[in-house]
């Protein structure tokens, strides 16, 4: 009875002791869990990207193994339907030109003009007008490509016709609505940069008698450089891919041509346009539609990790 008695007031002295314990112990717990489903939501993002590249990737090899990388890398005649010389045609390059001219022209739009808005309301701006501005920069990010490409063939492309000749379908069409795109892309990320440059490098600048422009352009926009760079990278990718603008105001024309005003299509264009539901499965036209979205996946993840690159390359830190 005494031993039993010992025992009882051993265990209630041991529970008074770790009493103090239970609380570290739930929340070390809890810690445990945000930190699992943090892992997880970053591991889903993660995967996703190996899903849509290995998707991508089967059924490209499976192209490859017919038509030759080198003849699709390099050939200029997208002929699979009207086969020529009795032999189908798969040169991916002008669909590749047509990316490449369609988005590049694009950026020397947006890219500058982005800029200049990221500037404008950091640096010089009232508070009133960038209480107007930006909103309205957030509607334009907002449209619908698909209203944007209507705009584009009702009201740009009539104004290319009288000015320039242009054909009612051209890269034209999509050089400016994409332009006009990714404005608000790059100024917003542009505007975050120059925001994130300490305020007495700017001080410091104008109190040796630097005027506000010499100021900005000397020691504010190289100070965000990196963020500035990395926005311009990201847009230009977001004109790489953009489809539906493209697909609607660009037409599909499948040749190498460097002139705009003429039609002309791009990988991501040409991709929604022929993936109609057609197209035989498992023929080599349906494989090669994959093995163009795997060129433009592999293009798009070139061009995020150079911004990355660029990130960390003109990073300055500040204490």
């Amino acid at each position: 009875m005494v031993s039993e008695l010992g025992g009882t007031q051993a265990r209630a002295r041991l529970k008074q002791a770790l009493a103090p314990l239970k609380p570290k112990y739930v929340w070390e717990r809890g810690e445990t869990l945000v930190r699992i489903f943090l892992f997880a939501a970053a591991a889903f993002a993660v995967m996703m990207v190996i899903a849509i590249g290995l998707s991508l990737l089967v059924p490209s090899l499976a192209f490859f193994s017919v038509v030759s990388p080198l003849e699709f890398f390099t050939g200029t005649v997208w002929s699979p339907d009207i086969p020529i010389d009795g032999q189908e045609r798969y040169g991916v390059l002008p669909l590749l030109v047509g990316t490449l001219l369609i988005a590049g022209g694009a950026a020397a739009i947006g890219l500058p003009l982005g800029l200049g808005a990221a500037i404008y309301l950091r640096e010089y701006a009232p508070q009133r007008v960038r209480e107007v501005v930006k909103p309205i920069l957030e509607v334009l990010a907002g449209i619908p490509t698909v209203v944007l490409g209507f705009f584009a063939i009702l009201t740009v492309s009539p104004i290319l016709q009288d000015w320039f000749g242009a054909s009612f379908f051209s890269g034209a069409n999509a050089i400016i609505v994409i332009g006009i795109l990714i404005i608000p892309l790059v100024s917003s990320l542009s505007e975050d940069a120059l925001t994130a440059v300490p305020t007495d490098m700017r001080d410091g600048a104008l109190a040796l008698g630097a005027t506000r422009f010499e100021a900005t352009s000397r020691v504010v926009v190289p100070a965000g450089l990196s963020g500035i760079g990395g926005s311009f990278i990201l847009a230009f990718s977001r004109a790489v891919g953009e489809t539906m603008v493209v697909v609607i105001a660009a037409g599909l024309s499948i040749y190498v041509t460097f002139n705009i005003f003429d039609p002309m299509t791009t990988m991501a264009g040409f991709i929604a346009k022929r993936a109609t539901g057609d197209i035989p499965v498992g023929s080599v036209v349906y494989e090669a539609l994959f093995a163009v979205g795997f060129t433009l996946l592999v293009m798009t993840l070139l061009l995020n990790l150079v911004s990355d690159w660029l990130r960390n390359r003109f990073r300055e830190v500040y204490a």
